[in-house]
């Protein structure tokens, strides 16, 4: 799984991210981290204090990879709506979910004020700068309506979020599209006299 060059520490928490996300934190024990790492129990406790400080150590690694791939799509090229378009329908594995948003349904990471503390603060960064698209948007006379930067962000986040949650139950990324499709007509200016 690993390459060889990948150093031990990189290795475990490269193990405890795909753990994390496929278990939850009750479910990624040290021994499942060790051996998905190839890594030895020594190595493991040489290299971090314990499975929290672990943990911890994946969970900013996941929320710095969403952040870098979310800027990607939101960049600065394009209209507010074609940036938001990019971000909603980029290629993302839906029927896993989102690594950061699915650690908002594990009781215990939410439970820790500082395994949840990178949660929260990342949700919050592109609840951000989805507003401020939005807003540079407005400004630039791209919208034909009135909207509230705040709002649509936060419509953005939850529709790509229960999105995952929809594709998840019913076994189909169809129902994360058909959400990403509805969100984007509404957003989209109007093209004809309104009524």
């Amino acid at each position: 799984m690993y390459s060889a060059s990948m150093s031990t520490p990189d290795r475990l928490v490269e193990a405890t991210q795909e753990l994390l996300w496929e278990r939850g934190y009750v479910g990624t024990s040290p021994k499942a981290i060790q051996q998905l790492a190839g890594a030895g129990q020594g190595s493991m406790y040489h290299h971090f204090a314990g499975k929290s400080d672990l943990a911890l150590t994946a969970i900013l690694r996941t929320a710095a990879e969403l952040r870098a791939t979310a800027e990607q799509a939101l960049g600065d090229g394009g209209t507010a709506y074609e940036r938001i378009s990019a971000y909603l329908s980029r290629e993302r594995d839906v029927l896993r979910g989102c690594p950061v948003g699915r650690l908002t349904m594990d009781p215990d990471v939410m439970a820790s004020e500082e395994l949840r503390a990178p949660v929260d603060e990342t949700i919050g960064w592109l609840r951000g700068r989805l507003a401020e698209i939005v807003q540079e948007g407005l400004d630039r006379g791209e919208f034909d309506r009135p909207l509230a930067p705040d709002e649509i962000a936060a419509t953005v986040v939850a529709t790509a979020q229960g999105g995952y949650v929809l594709a998840r139950a019913s076994g189909s990324s169809a129902a994360f599209d058909a959400g990403v499709a509805g969100l984007l007509t509404l957003l989209a200016p109007r093209t004809g006299p309104t009524v």
